[in-house]
């Protein structure tokens, strides 16, 4: 049950001390700081390890011990006493503790009804360094951390504009996280952005510990495979998708940025795209979309074609096929679901064990144990092949989830292909395609801008083509200011 934290806060610095020493017994990094401004009681309260000390020696403490003592008025010393340049008055004892809490300071003088939060974050934090999921060839080599306000700091450095704006708020009943909501005003769907709100609003949760939870609450089909909010570790990413009307959600303490609304094909570009040549970014991203379709249906062809339609094949490969598969015990079908199985085990090992051990393990796996099932005759070379091919065209997609969700549907168009073959691959791909014409992110069609076509929007959906055409902003967006270069 939440505990509640009463609001009023005393005249007296003994009285709020005292309630919060009781309101928060058995932490031992918590100081309470007694001390004297001339005649006058006060306290400071902060957690040990996420303030920055120095700070409140230097500039608090002494200060206000120092040169206090020659004030008249109370009310002098935020005004004209203390030299810290970030501080603010809450009038509510909760907001303070909360404050606290987060890293800042919370101060109590006599004779105020208003306590002062000083801004002394300082925490232990990782560097900024190259995102390791989201790698580039050409680009910044910049990515998220997980304090939130270096991640808005890496945003505004590349968005220099007075209408960015960055409003924050707070989810989580006891974990109490930051977020920073970033959008460019003029830029921006209300329509979205009010959507977006509302989610928010309904969050009600104990603790937020990475932006995962947030994605999982605001999105709109909880059963789709299919990620429908874009996540990344970019800040380039995160600005290119801002100049183009979209919302960026920041988690403290997460490293991931949250983008809404996504479509299907922003889960398909990368950074690398736009920093080359129109004419590279274009054939890059048309083999990635080949790749993940060879990725979704190549097994489960397999799998129709030995099963099902061995007299479309052509006989010489015909021919091959039956004898590699000459002593395999097992139908066509379970051999593929072993082989994507393994397949998934060895991914999954891989990105759990520590990187010095793990492209060995990968190198067991993929050779050492492959080979080793065809000497012993469980599964066929052909088999190995689909896999190696399916394996390697899966990883060319720049989205993990997006990946993910292939992988799933993989499997289910094997098991269709097992029942009727090409039918049932054909039945997969067409309730495949109903389900993403009907999918949305935040009312924005998924397949946008397939399923609403403007001539203007394929200029940056299966090709790219030279940023000199990029005249208009995504019209499926309905942005504020639809005109991005003149």
């Amino acid at each position: 049950m939440k505990e509640e934290i009463r609001d009023k806060i005393s005249l007296k610095a003994k009285e709020n001390l005292s309630y919060t020493k009781d309101l928060l017994k058995n932490n031992s990094d918590i100081v309470f700081r007694e001390f004297y401004i001339g005649k006058l009681n006060a306290a400071l309260i902060y957690v040990d390890g996420m303030a920055d000390k120095r700070l409140l020696d230097d500039y608090v403490l002494e200060t206000l011990m120092v040169i206090g003592p020659d004030i008249t008025e109370v009310e002098e010393i935020k005004d004209k006493i203390l030299t810290v340049s970030d501080m603010r008055e809450v009038k509510k004892l909760s907001e303070g503790i909360n404050a606290m809490l987060s890293g800042d300071t919370l101060m109590f003088i006599d004779g105020l009804e208003v306590g002062y939060v000083i801004a002394t974050r300082s925490w232990p934090a990782r560097g900024v360094s190259e995102p390791s999921g989201e790698t580039v060839i050409r680009g910044g080599r910049d990515g998220f951390t997980e304090t939130i306000r270096f991640n808005t700091a890496l945003v505004r450095r590349r968005i220099k504009d007075t209408r960015l704006k960055v409003e924050s708020k707070t989810l989580g009943v006891r974990s109490k996280s930051d977020l920073a909501i970033m959008y460019i005003d003029d830029i921006v769907n209300k329509k979205i952005l009010e959507e977006l709100f509302s989610r928010l609003e309904k969050i009600d949760i104990d603790a937020v510990l990475d932006s995962g939870y947030v994605e999982q609450f605001i999105e709109d089909n909880k059963w789709s495979f299919f990620p429908q909010v874009q996540s990344t570790e970019r800040p380039d990413v995160v600005a290119a998708a801002l100049y183009e009307g979209r919302i960026t959600i920041l988690v403290d303490n997460s490293p991931f940025a949250l983008i809404v609304p996504a479509t299907m094909s922003a889960m398909f570009q990368s950074p690398d795209d736009y920093y080359q040549r129109w004419i590279y970014g274009s054939i890059i991203r048309l083999v990635r979309f080949l790749s993940i379709f060879a990725a979704l249906m190549l097994p489960a062809l397999y799998v129709a074609v030995t099963s099902f339609h061995p007299a479309i094949i052509p006989t010489k490969l015909a021919y091959f096929i039956a004898a590699s598969r000459e002593g395999v015990p097992f139908p066509a079908f379970v051999e593929a679901l072993i082989m994507e199985f393994s397949l998934a085990f060895l991914i999954e090992s891989t990105a759990r064990l520590p990187k010095a051990i793990g492209s060995t393990v990968g190198i067991v796996g993929g050779l050492i144990i492959g080979q080793a099932a065809v000497t012993a005759g469980i599964v066929s070379p052909i088999m190995i092949i689909i896999v190696s091919v399916t394996a390697i065209t899966s990883f060319t997609t720049p989205n993990y989830e997006m990946a993910s969700a292939f992988r799933i549907l993989r499997f289910i168009l094997i098991i269709f292909a097992a029942v009727i073959g090409l039918y049932g691959i054909m039945i997969g791909i067409i309730l495949i395609l109903i389900h993403l014409v009907r999918l949305k992110s935040f009312n924005i069609p998924y397949l946008a801008p397939v399923v609403n076509p403007d001539i203007d929007d394929f200029k940056d959906s299966f090709m790219r083509f030279p940023i000199r055409f990029y005249k208009k902003r995504p019209g499926f967006m309905n942005t504020g200011d639809k005109v991005r270069q003149k």
